[in-house]
């Protein structure tokens, strides 16, 4: 397996009249972040499912950090099916024909990505970063959409942290016991009468200590679940950010149009509202000629109109970004709700029946010393 990964994908479609479908794919993870960078760039009003993390965070210390490590290898390919069965539920990302191709292309479907021009597009994404500052008229439900996907990141965050703490006290609980069944071990040695109940005690502590590992790695799989709505978080924000650049862009055209019209009424009244250096001058050289009045007032026509077009076709976009991300929005806040309730809900009965377990061990140790 190299570093970055590859994963075995069955692909279960098949299409008439072209060349059959593969029974499986390898792709690596570096083409699965391209196909998402993609959907980013090609989709920019939809909440895009995440990737899975590329390297293990928020782990309790005895798991091993390390992305080569087969456990973690292999819940990452869990995560990365995940990805794939979140896209092709997806009422609009499902029906994208470069995803139908990195599902049914074994080669070839890299130039067909590059083709469609993406990464020009994604250029102007880095202008999201910073129009927040100067976004005139922010639109207030998007603002508080992206002040709630932080604060959702904030509190995942802080609760994987607190269950791998968790995770941490549990190992150790777990592995105390381990010293129980080794001393009621030596002490059964020394022991005629009570010695076979003493023995009998101590392997239930010694089973109940070696289960902890399997509980822990079980748990990893519920918190992978928190952690995709971690990075959920990320994708709901930049939906967010990319409304804030359209706004701008709207607004940039929208002030270039009113300063294109106030210099086409200072030459036509021959009065100069603003300062500026042509102002100064024409007073300095004298006033520009009929003619070349008259050339500039129809270059000023001319753009005024350009102005007017893109003004319309900005709002036009705008206007879509908003009716097709709130929808997607609604659409994300009911899969999230549905998503975690149940992830906490089985988190829980996991946890209750963990207990039960523990409580069954101190049972049965219980009845081994009633037989002494």
């Amino acid at each position: 397996i190299q570093q970055d990964y590859t994963a075995l994908l069955p692909v279960d479609a098949a299409s008439e009249g072209t060349n059959p479908v593969p029974d499986s794919l390898w792709r690596r993870y570096s083409e699965f972040e391209l196909l998402r960078n993609y959907l980013l760039v090609t989709y920019p009003f939809l909440v895009v499912p995440p990737l899975p993390e590329k390297r293990a965070e928020f782990v309790w210390h005895k798991l091993s950090a390390d992305n080569m490590d087969p456990d973690f290898v292999e819940r990452r390919r869990v995560g990365l099916e995940n990805f794939l069965l979140r896209v092709a539920s997806h009422p609009d990302l499902s029906t994208d024909k470069i995803f139908y191709s990195f599902l049914t292309e074994e080669n070839g479907w890299k130039e067909t990505v590059f083709e469609t021009g993406f990464q020009a597009k994604a250029d102007s994404r880095l202008k999201a970063l910073n129009a927040t500052f100067r976004v005139k008229n922010p639109d207030k439900r998007f603002a508080e959409m992206k002040h709630y996907g932080d604060e959702l990141q904030s509190v995942i965050s802080q609760l994987l942290r607190v269950r791998a703490r968790a995770a941490d006290r549990l190992y150790g609980v777990y592995k105390v016991h381990g010293n129980y069944g080794r001393v009621f071990s030596e002490w059964s040695a020394i022991e005629k009468e009570m010695g076979d109940g003493l023995q009998s005690a101590g392997h239930h502590m010694d089973a109940y200590a070696a289960s902890v590992d399997d509980i822990l790695e079980e748990e990893e799989h519920y918190a992978d679940q928190m952690k995709e709505y971690l990075f959920y978080a990320d994708a709901l924000r930049a939906v967010c950010r990319k409304h804030e650049l359209t706004q701008y862009e709207l607004e940039m055209a929208a002030q270039d149009l009113t300063s294109k019209k106030q210099q086409r009424e200072e030459l036509a009244t021959g009065t100069i509202r603003t300062f500026s250096l042509k102002g100064v001058t024409s007073k300095l050289f004298g006033q520009e000629t009929p003619e070349q009045r008259e050339a500039k007032l129809k270059m000023l026509e001319t753009q005024i109109e350009e102005g007017e077009e893109l003004v319309k076709e900005r709002n036009a976009e705008c206007e879509e970004f908003v009716k097709s991300a709130w929808v997607d929005i609604e659409r994300f806040k009911e899969q999230k709700d549905h998503d975690l309730r149940e992830a906490l809900i089985s988190y829980a009965i996991m946890q209750i029946s963990m207990c039960k377990k523990g409580i069954q061990v101190w049972n049965n140790a219980k009845e081994c010393f009633s037989k002494m």
